[in-house]
């Protein structure tokens, strides 16, 4: 069996913005929602999954991960916005 990595964006009704990656994207959701890890996601509440990608390694999805950081913020909600135009909460999609 292949491990999927991700790359993803949390969020609140801000927006505020938070990007990481993880090889166990519903499991990590789900920390972020129930604010289990203490830090920026628990501190602005950031509990939506607005938007994601799947890659086959660890190192194409870190490079996605940087590459979205490194985007400006506007950026960031462009790419959002063309993934998932209302901003649901993709959660259930995963």
């Amino acid at each position: 069996m292949s491990r999927i990595f991700s790359t993803y964006v949390m969020a609140n009704n801000r927006p505020t913005l938070y990007v990481g990656m993880s090889n166990a994207l519903k499991a990590r959701v789900w920390q972020h929602k129930n604010e289990i890890v203490d830090g920026f996601t628990k501190r602005y509440h950031l509990h939506k999954l607005v938007y994601y990608e799947c890659f086959e390694s660890a190192m194409e999805a870190i490079i996605r991960e940087k590459q979205i950081k490194n985007m400006s913020r506007q950026e960031k909600l462009d790419i959002i916005r063309e993934f998932n135009p209302t901003f649901r909460d993709l959660c259930d999609d995963i």
